[in-house]
């Protein structure tokens, strides 16, 4: 495996033998914190607008609302009022976490669940759809946890952040590479899955994707300015309660949580609102465009480049990316996938 010159350091391009990808973010993750943090180099990964895909069929256009789709039993009912969004307290700087401001939401319903294999499989056979990560043939994957055989087939890493591996035939159910399967992760949470696809499994399960303001209402149970759905202690009681990192990120994972990747759906304490696994585990996609000039009403752009990502995963510390809290927000390309991406929905109440 070889690494990129430095000469591609701040731009971190990462390349396959068929795909390119570019991450400007990462390079300037070494002042994330204050100016101090280390990034984990997952912020802003992205396909670049250049690639090509390999998929030579044709993508779902537009998926129609599925016959079966989730009940409401599956959701909880989130009641509309006036929250406090952002906070006048940031960490990372450059993701805009700030200025606090005073929210007004109708209610709405979220998932208490990440979306899992299962019913990510269950839209797959219905509709036929082909991923981003199938179209464009890789995905990335954090080293470590590839068979020698596909790390053999791996050719470039990335010298700022060479934990993360573009690897062809990664996709929703090959996590780890063509060798690999999800038999024994069905519930577990769907991942190398774009917003594109995740908007697409929403429409066709009759739902959309909630709005970063639902999701930062819903993660904070109740709980106004609380760093984490429970409170502000990320231990209660000396125990995790969630699927993050634990050990010297990337060196070492000593799995206190007892999770080496992703956990099971549900593996942990639900918040005040009943909703699980609102950080850790799997970043999640919401629908809104990036932006760093926030509105006062909550409400993201019409149009943008990236969009918002929420909740941090299984990969974060607080070293390295520490996004696993509720104001806590990062971005990447609509098309980008990877192994610790995965979404929920949202349906408006009135719907």
């Amino acid at each position: 495996m070889s690494a990129l010159p430095p000469l591609l350091l701040c731009s971190l391009l990462l390349t396959s033998s068929t795909n390119l990808y570019t991450d400007p973010d990462v390079g300037s993750c070494s002042a994330e914190k204050s100016g101090t943090e280390p990034g984990c180099g997952c912020g802003s990964l992205k396909r670049d607008s250049s690639q090509t895909s390999s998929y030579s069929g044709q993508n779902t256009e537009s998926v129609e609302s599925g016959s079966k789709s989730q009940s409401h039993s599956e959701m909880q009912l989130i009641p509309g009022g006036v929250f406090t969004m952002g906070t006048d307290s940031p960490i990372l700087y450059l993701d805009a976490e700030s200025p606090a401001r005073r929210v007004n939401l109708p209610a709405y319903y979220i998932d208490k669940y990440e979306v899992t294999n299962a019913h990510f499989a269950e839209f797959i056979k219905q509709t036929n759809h082909v991923t981003d990560a199938q179209r464009f043939g890789d995905s990335f994957v954090l080293d470590g946890l590839l068979s020698p055989e596909e790390n053999a087939k791996v050719v470039n890493a990335v010298q700022a952040a060479p934990w993360w591996l573009p690897v062809q035939g990664a996709t929703w159910d090959h996590p780890e590479g063509i060798d690999t399967d999800i038999k024994d992760r069905m519930h577990h949470p769907v991942v190398h899955v774009s917003w594109n696809d995740a908007k697409a499994y929403c429409t066709w399960a009759g739902k959309r994707l909630p709005t970063e303001a639902e999701f930062e209402k819903a993660c904070q149970g109740g709980k106004e300015g609380s760093l984490y759905p429970w409170g502000d202690e990320e231990l209660v009681g000396g125990v995790h309660q969630a699927n993050i990192w634990q050990g010297e990120f990337p060196k070492e994972n000593t799995l206190e949580d007892g999770y080496k990747t992703t956990s099971p759906v549900g593996s942990y304490p639900a918040n005040n609102f009943q909703i699980h696994d609102l950080i850790g585990n799997v970043w999640e996609w919401v629908d809104d465009w990036w932006t760093t000039q926030h509105s006062p009403d909550g409400t993201g752009p019409s149009t943008g480049q990236e969009k918002v990502k929420k909740g941090g995963s299984f990969m974060c510390t607080k070293q390295y990316c520490y996004r696993y809290r509720c104001p806590a927000r990062t971005k990447t390309s609509a098309d980008t996938t990877g192994l610790n991406v995965g979404f929920r929905c949202a349906k408006s109440a009135d719907v």
